[in-house]
């Protein structure tokens, strides 16, 4: 898949509000540019039957950003030039093993100083992709990084609670301290030790 392509198809994401190729998502996906980020890119994976691979990759990416603070003050920051930004990415790729759809993918973010939504677009791909396995997607966040047992633990336990195959998205942010938030639609289960002490904290207060 050639880097024209790839320019082609994400132009059209910044000035599009609508569907890209007449897809039919029905979930709101679109409204969103991240969303439509998520959208080309899935379109593009979908094309060259790579969806499990763009995944994959960007599974990689979504741990760099949680496991290293330079690559995610890279992508946060507002002041690194679109050529500096563009280096730094397609090495980080290079070096976490990204294919090759993908790392053409970050590079047009580093163009269009969009990788601030990489996050997003991330969140949206896998919700993308699980749609298309017949999957729901679960978004957890954690304040630790969870095993592979845990993981596997939890998908058993949603499972058991929705009747379907559930996707896990997985993040983490120490600030919640302890536990979890899950996310399923518009279901939350948030058991983070925060939530808790701010509950405390709020009866104290009564």
């Amino acid at each position: 898949m050639g880097i024209c392509l790839v320019y082609g198809e994400l132009d059209r994401v910044e000035t599009s509000s609508g569907n890209i190729g007449g897809a039919n998502l029905g979930s709101g996906i679109q409204a969103s540019l991240s969303g439509r980020y998520a959208t080309a890119l899935f379109e593009l994976a979908a094309d060259a039957h790579a969806i499990d691979m763009v995944e994959a990759s960007l599974t990689r990416v979504r741990a760099a950003i949680d496991q290293s603070d330079e690559f995610a003050a890279l992508i946060a920051s507002p002041v690194v030039s679109r050529a500096d930004a563009a280096k730094a990415v397609a090495a980080a790729a290079e070096m976490i093993d990204v294919d090759d759809t993908t790392t053409k993918f970050l590079g047009v973010l580093a163009q269009n100083r969009r990788l601030s939504e990489l996050p997003a677009i991330i969140r949206a791909f896998r919700a993308l992709a699980a749609n298309h396995r017949g999957e729901t997607t679960a978004e957890i966040v954690s304040a630790h990084p969870l095993t592979d047992d845990q993981v596997d633990a939890l998908k058993q336990q949603l499972r058991a609670r929705v009747g379907r195959e559930v996707a896990v998205d997985l993040s983490v942010d120490p600030s919640l301290l302890g536990g979890l938030v899950v996310k399923i639609g518009s279901q939350m289960i948030d058991s983070s030790i925060k939530t808790r002490l701010n509950s405390l904290a709020h009866a104290m207060k009564g």
